[in-house]
């Protein structure tokens, strides 16, 4: 699986006009099933983000988690991260099929609700538009294959 996590102040995503999920401070994960992959590793990319220390501490290190500041996660199905990009249009073949898709973006998120992190989502498949206030800007890129 891959992720895109990003430091927020705030996030929101929007569908059809109306709000379908949104945080004060956390992360923005914008994930993506790849082909092949397992509920083993949504489970691990999730505990991974959950432990994750982006957050500052007082002494303005990243040292903290998202568990430590009590923050909360809006995530996003964002099946683009699998593109090839090696000609002019993106090719999309190495994502998980829609179904397979959809059950570990599910996965992902009851992982994080699980660890205690309060968890908000878009909608998957739905053109969705997406808001945020990248704080720092801190933007991390996580990918089970590597």
């Amino acid at each position: 699986m891959r992720a895109l996590v990003q430091r927020v102040q705030s996030a929101s995503v929007t569908v059809d006009s109306e709000i379908s999920g949104q945080i004060g401070p956390g992360l923005l994960v914008l994930v993506c099933a790849m082909q092949d992959d397992t509920d083993d590793l949504a489970d691990w990319l999730a505990q991974k983000i959950a432990k994750l220390r982006i957050f500052q501490d007082d002494a303005g290190k990243m040292n903290r988690s998202l568990l430590d500041i009590g923050g909360s996660a809006l995530v996003v199905s964002q099946f683009t991260l699998a593109a090839d990009t090696k000609g002019n249009r993106p090719g999309f073949s190495r994502a998980a099929p829609p179904e397979r898709g959809r059950d570990l973006y599910e996965k992902f998120s009851a992982t994080l609700t699980a660890s205690g992190i309060p968890v908000a989502n878009g909608i998957f498949g739905a053109d969705m538009k997406v808001a945020l206030v990248n704080d720092g800007p801190v933007t991390i890129w996580l990918d089970t294959d590597q």
